[in-house]
């Protein structure tokens, strides 16, 4: 079955980007799942709209007030859902997290900044209900992939949007990037232009301009092998941060690329990158 994964994914890649993010979720549907875990709950709604819903997942048997991961998935701002992302949130459960994972308007539907108010939407939701799912509603993580780390960084970087719904952004204790796009100005790209091109004010589109002092410590893993979104948008928002005096990992893995990043949070795929131990290292050492 691995084998056979790994093909199905380097010969969709192959075909180009939108069949990157195509390979994942035939990925998401028949990859091995981690044991040890529960769905406690789909399709939870945490706003009035068809795509604001969230997915939970939680350890069997799992103790109250477990730490809340929110997981945030790519695919260009203009496509990708959820449901594939099961391999996701139960590697995060078999962790000792809650995990949410969440669905948002994209580009077409909301274009920006609501695929980013929707994110904020969601953390406030989780912020609010989590105890409702065993989790505690003051350590929540936010995490994502792609445009979802992109959705999840500015979320919590500049504090306009989660003010906006009268959070202070406390209960965020940390950030998990994979492979997000955090500096791309000029515009020069189709996904990019077609997603911002329209934005009254560039500037307020690059979570590399809200870098402060009292920002959640942030974890940044890119791969050296990622031609989707190089690795300078990691290392430069690890620059800026750090220059602001906020604390910031940054971490390179060797040789994988911008799908391998977070299939590697698969059981059949850790070998390939330590991205679930990393991140679930981080959040434990942010709780002790």
């Amino acid at each position: 079955m691995t084998r056979f994964l790994y093909v199905v994914i380097i010969l969709l890649i192959g075909f180009g980007l939108a069949y990157r993010f195509a390979a994942l979720e035939i990925f998401g549907l028949l990859v091995p799942k981690d044991a040890g875990t529960r769905q406690l709950a789909g399709n939870v709604s945490y706003g009035p709209l068809p795509r604001q819903q969230l997915d939970i997942y939680a350890p069997e048997n799992a103790a109250p007030n477990l730490p809340v991961v929110v997981f945030v998935h790519g695919g260009s701002w203009n496509s990708g859902n959820k449901a594939p992302y099961e391999f996701a949130g139960r590697a995060l459960a078999a962790k000792g997290f809650v995990a949410m994972v969440i669905d948002y308007r994209l580009r077409d539907e909301a274009p920006f900044p609501g695929f980013v108010e929707d994110t904020a939407l969601a953390l406030d939701w989780v912020s609010k209900h989590a105890s409702e799912y065993g989790g505690d509603p003051r350590r929540i993580f936010a995490m994502g992939h792609s445009a979802g780390a992109y959705n999840a960084a500015l979320a919590v970087l500049d504090k306009h949007y989660l003010a906006a719904l009268g959070n202070d952004g406390r209960a965020i204790k940390g950030v998990i990037s994979l492979a997000g796009p955090f500096d791309f100005l000029p515009l020069d790209g189709s996904v990019t232009i077609a997603t911002f091109g329209k934005a009254a004010d560039l500037a307020s589109t690059q979570p590399v301009n809200f870098a402060r002092a009292d920002a959640p410590p942030f974890l940044l893993l890119h791969g050296s092998a990622d031609t989707t979104c190089y690795p300078r948008n990691s290392i430069n928002l690890d620059r800026v941060l750090r220059a602001a005096g906020a604390p910031s990992t940054l971490k390179i893995y060797e040789g994988v690329s911008h799908v391998g990043i977070v299939m590697a949070l698969s059981r059949p795929f850790r070998a390939k990158a330590p991205t679930l131990d990393d991140a679930a290292s981080f959040m434990q050492a942010l709780l002790n």
